[in-house]
Parts: structure tokens; sequence; C-alpha cells
């Protein structure tokens, strides 16, 4: 259990950021959330947390291209909580187009909230992890941070120096008593932007939405779309006393897609 600690997830009001942060509520930690939605559903999701889990949970709206208000995000957690304890780095900006045609304002969007705002995190939180001799820092990377997909340049390479990123700071706090920090690389988890994704297939190609999801995974991961409550549990359990000893490590959670060969469970080969 993780009663009493102090979690700020970035990205957590939808998707798997919403997931992690249930399961770090549940785990006893008070939380802060950060991310983009309708203030109502947000307020209701943070009111629902508090009520659910008895922990205190927090929101703050900052937009994480902006600097200035990744620190205004710490800051409230920190006047809040006293202390960030926990930090899940799980905000991104996916844009989707080729090298050639790729807008550079959107490029540069795209490095500031998937790879420097988790710069900024780190930076700010770990004096006071290093102060308490304790602390844990999740990076949520992707498979498209171990191998490359076309049109997703700003995705792949974001995710890729996100890998980068978890060992610079490992190889940082190896000086510091029970400060840990690691990546985990999903394959595709069912969350409203992968739900965007099949519902536009399944209307293009006039089928209902599990033969959509089928079709958008096929020679990807055939097994399916992963649940984002499963992979929130594996960043629980990194954020454990039990995983002192792990850290500086980029961990798949992707049903096996970036250590073997997907195929086509129809083929006869």
């Amino acid at each position: 259990m993780l009663n009493g600690k102090n979690a700020l997830v970035t990205g957590s009001t939808r998707g798997l950021g919403e997931a992690i942060a249930k399961v770090l509520a549940a785990e006893g930690c008070n939380v802060m959330l950060n991310g983009l939605g309708d203030a109502d559903e947000i307020e209701a999701l943070r009111a629902g947390m508090e009520a659910e889990y008895g922990v205190s949970v927090r929101y703050h709206d900052a937009d994480l291209a902006d600097a200035a208000q990744i620190d205004a995000l710490v800051d409230e957690a920190i006047a809040a909580f006293g202390s960030v304890d926990i930090l899940v780095n799980n905000a991104v900006i996916r844009y989707f187009h080729k090298l050639e045609e790729f807008d550079r304002d959107e490029w540069n969007h795209a490095l500031a909230v998937n790879l420097t705002a988790p710069f900024i995190l780190t930076q700010r939180v770990l004096p006071g992890m290093r102060a308490k001799e304790w602390g844990r820092i999740v990076n949520i990377s992707s498979v498209l941070g171990l191998a490359g997909q076309t049109g997703r340049a700003d995705y792949v390479t974001t995710k890729t120096a996100l890998i980068g990123l978890t060992r610079a700071t490992a190889a940082e706090t190896t000086d510091s008593l029970n400060v840990t920090c690691n990546a985990i690389n999903p394959g595709s988890v069912l969350t409203p932007n992968s739900e965007k994704f099949v519902n536009q297939l399944a209307e293009e190609k006039g089928i209902d939405f599990d033969a959509a999801a089928k079709e958008y995974l096929r020679g990807r991961q055939p097994g399916g779309f992963m649940l984002p409550e499963r992979t929130a549990k594996l960043i629980a359990f990194l954020c454990q006393d039990s995983s002192f000893d792990i850290t500086g490590t980029s961990i798949p959670i992707d049903q096996g897609r970036s250590g073997t060969w997907p195929v086509d469970r129809t083929s006869p080969d």
C-alpha cells in the first residue's frame, strides 16, 4: 500500500491517466489530477475519487506546453499535499503526418508536452524526493519508443527520448536512497483516443466496433486492446517499496508485441 504518499499524474482526466490516478488512490495516495476536458466532468471525477477512496484529490489545468504553468502545477501540488512523492508523466500530444508534411509548430508542441514537460516536472520534484529519501518517477513511453512507424515522427521520437530521460534520471538518483525512475512501454490500450479511431474505421467499413477493433489491431496486437486498469497496476507496483531494486528500466507491457513477430491468427501460416 501507498498510504499517505502524494502523487502527481499528468494527462489524468481520462483514459490511461485516469486509470493510473484511480489505482494510486485505491492504494492510499493523495492525487493531483491534470489534463483536459469538460470542467463539470473533471470535477465529478475528482469528487468521486475522494468519496470512493478516502484520499485528497485535487485538479490543476496546467497547459504542459507552458513551463510557467508546469511550475504552477508543481507548486500547487506541494502546497496541497506537502510533497510530490510519485510523479507519473503520462500526458501526450499526437500528430499524424509524414516527415515532409510535418508542421514545425506542431512538432515543437509535441516536443514540449511529450518530452520537455516530463523533464521540467522531474527537475522540480527530485529535490523533495531526495530530501525524503523516497520517490518514484514513472514515464509512460510506448511500444513506439522501441520501433518506428510511418506518419508518427513526433510520437516515435518523443517516446524514444523519454526512455533516455528515464535512464539519465535513474543514473543521477542511484546515490539517493529509495528514489527510482522507470518507464513502461504500453501497446495499444483501450482509451477514448483509440476508441475514436476504431469508431472511424467502423463507420468507413460499415462494420461493428468489435470487428473494427480486430481490423485496427491486425498484425500488431492480435490479443485485442489492453485494458487501462491492468496497465495501471504495473505502475502501482513500480511505486511500491518492493520495487526498490528496479530503476532505469523500460518495461514493455504489450502482449509480447515488441518481443515477438505478430501474426494474423486467421492465416494458415
